[in-house]
């Protein structure tokens, strides 16, 4: 998902760009928003941490862009082309490292496994919108 930060600030075609230089195969792609409600349920895995009250008020301020890429590896290489959460500490090229402003607006975020990943891409997309 491209986060609300890098959508406004027009990074949007530039990290598309990355991910399918990167080798990824977009099956789904879409421009949205999250409702408060919405991005509280997408993160409610952070419900009881500190920041999660920033977090949801973070991903409802603006549209952001879903999608669900293929790939061997994907999960991993998805990991290593975005960088670290935090993108002063993101290696140089990876997509946090070009298009990040701190570790709260970090441009974009990456399932952590293939589990999450099919929860997420359900969470957004049906079966008739994956290509």
């Amino acid at each position: 998902m491209i986060k609300p930060d890098a959508v406004a600030n027009g990074h949007t075609g530039a990290i598309l760009d990355d991910i399918i230089k990167g080798g990824f195969k977009i099956v789904a792609l879409k421009y949205t928003s999250l409702s408060s409600a919405k991005a509280g349920e997408f993160y409610a895995v952070h419900a009881e941490r500190p920041f999660y009250n920033d977090l949801v008020g973070f991903m409802s301020s603006g549209p952001i862009v879903a999608a669900i890429l293929e790939k061997d590896n994907a999960i991993e290489d998805f990991r290593t082309l975005i960088g670290a959460t935090d993108p002063s500490k993101a290696d140089a090229g990876t997509i946090r490292n070009k298009y990040a402003k701190s570790i709260d607006a970090n441009a974009i975020h990456g399932s952590d496994s293939d589990e999450n990943a099919q929860i997420e891409g359900n969470f957004f997309f049906s079966a008739f919108e994956r290509f």
